[in-house]
């Protein structure tokens, strides 16, 4: 993939080989000219790259002592530890570091630029912090993540800590000497939470997929009664009425089961709080793409001027996190509650815990409480992470976001209603297997996909392993086969 510029659509597939584009990189020299000739004739202080930063930003430095400033930038930092950053999130921050790095505003020069996508095509994966990380911005993070261009620090290779010195060496990669502004340029900003806040739309975008499925099958196996889910009920809600239309289509030809007044509360209410899901999940989008264009060096280099920015403070960023791992709380209750009423036989209408023989047989009432403990779990994240701010810094730095956390939250929310899902829908499998019916021709495919993964539980057996299974095909199927299933 080529990139020309800042405001490219950065790749998805995080294995997809990136270079720069010949007229991005000339642009970028001439920028970083005019940068150093700006920052040569500053009248007065430019922080960071002059002066020290934090409380220390009175203090001016020699020409000396700059050069040596910015690599010790990256350095004294640095006083995180264990447990590291997945893979896939560190190549999401090193994307959306590069993203950065590639604005006008940085100054960065295209040397700094070729270096870093040298690194990402690699595979070179910086050992980073996810946890204790308490400083106003990400400072503490990005300089273990971007030490290791100086071969100073950790890097992960399958997994195991390795020196960043041989890790580069390995790779033919001298260890990169850092220009004039560009040490403070690699800690500024709010990398890590735009790589936690891509992951979470992503991961949050196929669940709100998986369980409008589980919600459609729901549906199908109590022979739900279907007023309730006509789309001009929606009354003006765009996400809602767009989920009615395509449950309509879903399950279209299923059948109504006789003398069913009304379904339970929790079949009744999945469109709205999916629905809720969806619109949460989209304000986090709107955010990601304002960050796109919103200047985070600090100081920036605008219009021949240096200027501080507040870039490091994602908070809108953290916020909208926390929102989503409430509204993926909410759908972890419903879908819970959903699978509760299908496996009793007076909701359902079917055999006592879905269970081929009750009293021989256990049935899924297990797999119920699987989901239940992973519904405990997933309700204690949704108390809000990026609250809770303390003073650092010798009263310089009073203010933190903590947008990390949300972003560490909002991951294992997701995992949690994973678990759930899939739990859900090894149920709705074995109910449609024990109801017999035709399966509607908008959830046929489904239920054959689910079907070939997970085959309905005929005698009692070990589901741990088939929530295991399923979640993997879930987690993989929102690129490929999900996509066509219905």
């Amino acid at each position: 993939m080529i990139i020309t510029g800042h405001d490219d659509p950065f790749p998805l597939d995080l294995d997809e080989r990136i270079e720069l584009a010949p007229e991005l990189l000339r642009a970028m020299a001439g920028n970083r000219a005019r940068m150093l000739a700006a920052l040569e004739s500053a009248p007065g202080p430019v922080y960071g790259v002059n002066t020290g930063m934090g409380r220390l930003a009175t203090h001016k430095l020699s020409p000396a002592q700059q050069a040596e400033h910015q690599r010790n930038l990256l350095i004294g930092r640095a006083v995180g530890g264990p447990p590291w950053l997945p893979e896939g999130d560190v190549r999401m921050l090193l994307l959306a570091r590069l993203r950065d790095l590639l604005r006008p505003d940085t100054g960065a020069s295209p040397e700094l630029a070729r270096f870093l996508v040298d690194r990402i095509n690699d595979r070179f994966v910086p050992a980073v912090p996810r946890s204790g990380l308490g400083s106003a911005g990400e400072i503490i993070p990005l300089s273990h993540a971007f030490q290791t261009f100086l071969g100073i620090g950790t890097v992960l290779e399958d997994g195991a800590e390795t020196p960043a010195a041989e890790a580069l060496a390995r790779r033919g990669a001298e260890p990169y000497v850092l220009g004039p502004k560009e040490g403070a340029s690699l800690i500024q900003g709010s990398p890590l939470a735009v790589a936690h806040a891509s992951r979470a739309w992503r991961e949050t975008q196929q669940l709100v997929d998986l369980q409008t499925l589980a919600a459609a099958i729901a549906i199908d196996v109590f022979g739900a009664p279907r007023a309730v889910y006509r789309p001009e009920l929606a009354r003006g809600d765009d996400h809602l009425y767009t989920l009615l239309h395509e449950l309509d289509m879903l399950v279209a030809g299923s059948s109504v089961r006789a003398g069913v007044v009304q379904a339970p509360v929790s079949v009744r209410v999945g469109p709205r709080a999916i629905a809720h899901a969806d619109r949460v999940n989209g304000d986090l989008f709107a955010v990601l793409q304002r960050w796109r264009e919103d200047p985070v060096d600090s100081p920036a280099f605008l219009d021949g001027d240096f200027v501080s920015t507040t870039g490091f403070h994602a908070v809108d960023l953290g916020l909208r996190m926390d929102a989503v791992s409430a509204a993926l709380a909410h759908l972890g209750e419903v879908s819970a509650q959903r699978m509760n009423r299908v496996l009793d036989e007076r909701f359902s209408g079917l055999p006592a815990q879905l269970a081929v023989d009750p009293g021989p047989r256990t049935g899924l009432v297990p797999l119920h409480k699987r989901a239940v403990g992973e519904l405990h779990a997933l309700r204690r994240l949704t108390t809000p992470a990026t609250l809770g701010s303390l003073d650092t810094s010798a009263g310089q730095e009073d203010v933190q976001a903590f947008a990390w956390a949300a972003g560490e939250q909002v991951r294992a929310a997701a995992d949690h209603l994973f678990a759930i899902t899939a739990c859900e829908l090894i149920a709705g499998v074995q109910a449609h297997h024990l109801r017999g019916t035709p399966a509607p021709l908008g959830l046929r495919a489904a239920y054959a996909w689910l079907s070939g993964i997970v085959p309905p539980a005929l005698v009692d057996r070990s589901l741990g392993p088939d929530v295991t299974t399923l979640v993997g095909h879930l987690r993989e199927a929102y690129f490929t086969d999900l996509s066509t299933l219905t």
